[in-house]
């Protein structure tokens, strides 16, 4: 029994050294690079960016959203939404 606990163990902790070890990019390093590509995207494309390719679907969509938000020039500098700027270009487009 001793024997199956210490293999197990040890085999954990070379998992564990293998996956921190790793040289792959880190989940926000390729959020990073993703939004890059998301910004350098042609107006229109809807296609993933190959640098998004990492990232889950739920986290890819976050980002997508966070863009189009982003887009919108509704978030001022401090990251907080302006309202004013918003209600501006909601009401330009009344008729």
């Amino acid at each position: 029994m001793r024997t199956h606990a210490t293999t197990a163990a040890a085999t954990l902790a070379a998992g564990l050294l293998l996956t921190a070890c790793s040289s792959g990019p880190s989940q926000e390093e390729i959020a990073k690079q993703c939004v890059a590509a998301l910004k350098d995207r042609a107006e229109g494309d809807k296609s993933r960016p190959s640098a998004c390719k990492g990232l889950s679907e739920d986290d890819y969509n976050t980002l997508v959203i966070g863009q189009a938000i982003d887009d919108t020039g509704w978030i001022g500098e401090d990251g907080e939404v302006d309202k004013n700027k918003m209600l501006d270009d909601l009401l330009d487009d009344t008729p």
